[in-house]
């Protein structure tokens, strides 16, 4: 029944412990029968080899677990930038969030950007304080943490923990106005509110009631009267509140320990949103592009969306989608309106960690799963064929950083190319392009542990080993003078010989000006049929510069005389000489180097503005212009891509991971002499080893 299910994304930086809140839910739950350590490897929702070897999740999990007559279904996501595309697709699966925060970190930057993410997607949000045992564990300053990084919906107190480090024992529930102590297994006990504890408890409560009226007109104006609120509607004010996001709830305690996880979970089931909560989903209608909805109802037409996909080599994918509207049988077709296509699956499933369970059938609200889809990927709808629907889903994180892969095998490209495209279909954060002028094959990700990942993946799952190397610069060649030379090619051989002979003009044109060919030839000096060849002769020999080799550009010839041999001359004779004079014109000309040059786009805290601005700097970077983002600082500038190639891990480092940039190729502007000369002798030393 979709009123009895939660849909909740457990979001927060890396470490703040949703893997073990998740774990411990599951146990509290009687879904497992011992509570794992993420620092054991033993735990449901972290099961990849790289997640156990890095002891931190890369990869969303889920898992359901029934509490009080409910569902809760748990979506455990990654907190690690590296990984963070992850977590916004499979956010979108969650009616509500439960921001996890440490109690000696404080808010860190992920999950302020999982915040944002909520507040994008419109969802209601709970905080959970956690590790509050931990030496320097301090409730009221990481509250006020949270005050300060999340405006909206407003945080509110509505638990206090009883002691603190390593005498924190329980929490007071301001709502209940119970106190709930632990022993050292997890088993709770319900009292009255310790004695030293009375003042602080009823300024906490009355700071909540207040808070919480705001919610509702009538209670506020009765709260202004002086009147008492009762405790049922406080409760059902307290929901109203958290769905409408008018603010969100604190709680607090320790999932290592089993403190407080019993009553985040009744919490959940009593404040959190059903499907039936949400309002409906928008949607396009594929044949008219006109705007359709789907509201959460089993009786209306099926709609799903798909949020996550796992690709193994044996089992095949494994495509994980939660419905919107309508049901769906244990088997059956439905349609893909993003690939025009049906598909059939024979059997429904529900996930728990790595393990799944089939089901007989899926509602609205539903998070579920089928196997060997053939063409579904992450982000297409799935939809009922007589009621078509395309739902708009989140885009994946820009990539930030890219390396150029080399197999370790001679002639397993093919073989890495078709075994990334099974890891793109798990992984949306990833990106593959195979440079034709560099001839290399690039894989862009988040960050350096991304790509690590990846790699470690490639080997474990598909047995494709490969080198990390940083990308090739695609730089171009150009001149700027104007000359006239003479290109001439005579070769006499017994019988027929090799005539051609051609004077052209070679003059620089504006940057981004391309080639351009004229034909100036008068009086037959060179036939009609052979000029073709002249130019082909120059466009083949333009493809590698006479400085470095690479292809040169921003150039116009003029063809203005030349002669012929009646019997010796030949489209191959002019082809040769129109790229003997290409050469030697370029020479002379004044050839110089080109490079890329990016437009960058860094979005940062304030305080960091001036280490970046220097930073750039060091980088021969031209900063544009400056402006204001709500809370950050946005700088637009153009850098030479050779500069930026790892900006990655250094704008983390320098920000604390609460920078993030985006960049796209500009223009090709003349590489300074200096470094233009210093980057010639190293490719001239790299050719001679």
């Amino acid at each position: 029944m979709a009123e009895k299910l939660r849909n909740i994304a457990l979001v927060a930086h890396g470490g703040a412990g949703k893997t073990s809140l998740a774990e411990a839910m599951l146990f509290k739950a009687g879904v497992i029968k011992r509570q794992g350590r993420v620092e054991d490897g033993n735990t449901m929702m972290d099961y990849e080899p790289e997640e156990l070897k890095r002891q931190t999740s890369i990869s969303t999990s889920i898992a359901q677990t029934p509490w009080k007559k409910h569902s809760i279904t748990l979506i455990d996501t990654p907190g690690d930038q590296n990984f963070f595309t992850d977590a916004k697709l499979c956010m979108q699966a969650a009616d509500a969030v439960v921001a996890v925060i440490d109690a000696v970190d404080g808010v860190k930057v992920q999950t302020e950007q999982a915040w944002d993410l909520a507040t994008e997607f419109n969802q209601p949000a709970i905080i959970f304080i956690n590790k509050l045992d931990r030496e320097r564990a301090d409730f009221q300053r990481a509250f006020d943490d949270v005050a300060q990084s999340f405006e909206a919906p407003k945080p509110i107190i509505v638990q206090l923990p009883i002691g603190s480090e390593a005498e924190f024992k329980g929490v007071v529930d301001l709502v209940a106005m119970k106190a709930y102590t632990y022993d050292d297994d997890g088993k709770v006990t319900a009292g009255d509110i310790p004695a030293d504890m009375q003042d602080e408890v009823a300024a906490a409560r009355e700071a909540m009631i207040e808070n919480v009226a705001e919610a509702d007109d009538a209670l506020v104006e009765k709260y202004l009267e002086g009147e008492t609120l009762t405790d049922d509607e406080i409760k059902t004010t307290l929901r109203k509140g958290v769905v409408s996001r008018a603010f969100s709830p604190v709680l607090c305690g320790t999932a290592t320990k089993n403190i407080g996880v019993d009553l985040l979970m009744d919490f959940i089931v009593n404040c959190l949103p059903s499907p039936l909560d949400i309002a409906s989903r928008k949607g396009i209608n594929p044949a008219d592009n006109s705007e359709v909805e789907r509201a959460p109802d089993g009786a209306a037409p099926f709609s799903a969306f798909v949020f996550k996909t796992v690709a193994d080599p044996y089992a095949g994918r494994l495509t994980i989608f939660r419905v919107v509207s309508g049901s769906l049988g244990g088997d059956g077709t439905f349609f893909n309106p993003n690939k025009d296509v049906k598909e059939r699956f024979s059997q429904l499933l529900t996930i728990m960690g790595k393990e799944q369970k089939s089901v007989e059938e899926a509602g609205p609200g539903s998070i579920v799963a089928v196997a060997k889809l053939k063409e579904t990927t992450t982000g297409d709808t799935l939809c009922a064929d007589n009621a078509k629907v395309r739902f708009e889903t989140a885009e994946p994180i820009a990539t930030l950083i890219t390396f150029a892969l080399e197999p370790k095998s001679k002639g397993d490209e093919e073989k890495i190319m078709s075994s990334l495209a099974r890891l793109l279909e798990e992984d949306k954060g990833l990106k593959v392009d195979r440079n034709a002028e560099t001839k290399e094959i690039l894989l862009s990700g988040s960050g350096q542990v991304h790509i690590e990942a990846t790699i470690e993946k490639l080997k474990r799952k598909f047995n494709v080993e490969v080198n990390l190397t940083p990308p090739k610069v695609p730089y171009r060649e150009t001149i700027k003078k104007k000359i006239r030379v003479q290109g001439r090619h005579k070769k006499q051989t017994g019988g027929h010989g090799q005539f051609g002979d051609c004077w052209i003009q070679l003059e620089p044109l504006p940057r981004g000006g391309g080639f351009e060919f004229v034909d100036a030839i008068v009086g037959g000096v060179i036939p009609r049929q052979y000029i073709p060849a002249v130019e082909k002769g120059i466009v083949e020999s333009c493809q590698k510069g006479v400085l470095a080799g690479f292809p040169c550009v921003d150039f116009k010839v003029t063809l203005d005389d030349g002669s012929y041999h009646a019997v010796d001359s030949s489209e191959m004779a002019f082809k040769i000489a129109g790229s003997l004079a290409f050469k030697k014109a370029a020479e002379q000309a004044s050839p110089v180097l080109l490079e890329p040059i990016m437009k960058v786009r860094i979005t940062t805290p304030d305080e960091f503005m001036g280490d970046i601005m220097g930073d750039l700097n060091g980088r021969r970077g031209r900063v544009l212009g400056m402006d204001s983002a709500g809370k950050y600082q946005v700088i637009n500038a153009e850098v030479p891509m050779s500069e930026f190639l790892t900006y990655a891990p250094d704008l983390r480092s320098m920000t604390g991971g609460r920078g993030i940039f985006s960049m796209e190729f500009e223009r090709y502007d003349e590489v300074p002499a200096q470094i233009a000369d210093k980057l010639l002798a190293e490719i001239k030393s790299q050719k001679e080893d």
